[in-house]
């Protein structure tokens, strides 16, 4: 199967999903039809840009001092808005249908996808529900800041302790091919389990959340009068 059917078959799988969170709402009252409405509106709005943000080779890019295999995309930042916006389902399914359509484009049999889904989803969906419970700037600050200390720490474990060695035994790379392709990076990562997380996976969150909670905060503030629209 080319790359071609493999990125229909993904819209397919989409397109799908919404349909079916469509027809399950088909017989409630017109008021909560017309939000299930608005609900896939958003969601296919925020979901595609969401998309071409995560797919699209010019969008990433990786730092001299990290490690190849991390690279930075923006995806998040329309997950973010939608989150704040509409809620974290909305958020959550924008998280989970950019997911599906890079799947049949992936370079790592999944694994990188996998760990992209978990570490947006702590990152943003907490975020999104404690401004949910406290619409204000300080709720927004409130929601950030605990979001990325939770996607701080989960990627800091989950990455060290279960995605690399899933990575290397999934694609077939020795600890020593791996090591090597750290050091060039950063000479200073002398092991796959903390020095990796120190100063490889640490930073690269940090300075990636740092950059979408920035341009999230500004871009949210710009795009209040279309996120209205959509309400």
């Amino acid at each position: 199967m080319n790359i071609i059917h493999s990125i229909a078959l993904a819209i397919i799988l989409v397109i799908w999903l919404l349909l079916v969170v469509k027809l399950y709402f088909s017989e409630v009252k017109k008021k909560e039809q017309k939000n299930i409405n608005k609900f896939i509106t958003r969601v296919a709005i925020f979901g595609a840009i969401s998309t071409l943000l995560y797919v699209v080779p010019i969008f990433q890019f990786s730092l001299p001092f990290i490690p190849s295999f991390l690279e930075f995309h923006f995806d998040e930042i329309p997950a973010f808005i939608a989150s704040f916006a509409y809620g974290p389902l909305t958020g959550l399914f924008i998280i989970l249908i950019k997911t599906i359509i890079k799947l049949p484009m992936t370079s790592t049999l999944c694994v990188g996808e996998l760990a992209d889904f978990i570490y947006s989803v702590v990152f943003i969906i907490p975020a999104a529900m404690i401004y949910q419970k406290r619409r204000k700037f300080s709720g927004a600050i409130i929601g950030i800041s605990s979001g990325m200390i939770l996607q701080l720490i989960v990627s800091f474990f989950v990455t060290v302790f279960v995605m690399v060695p899933f990575y290397m035994y999934i694609m077939g790379f020795s600890s020593e091919a791996l090591m090597a392709m750290c050091q060039i990076a950063n000479p200073a990562i002398k092991n796959l389990n903390f020095d990796l997380g120190l100063y490889a996976i640490l930073p690269f969150n940090a300075i990636k959340d740092a950059i979408v909670v920035i341009i999230t905060l500004i871009v949210y503030k710009s795009l209040r009068r279309f996120i209205n629209n959509l309400n």
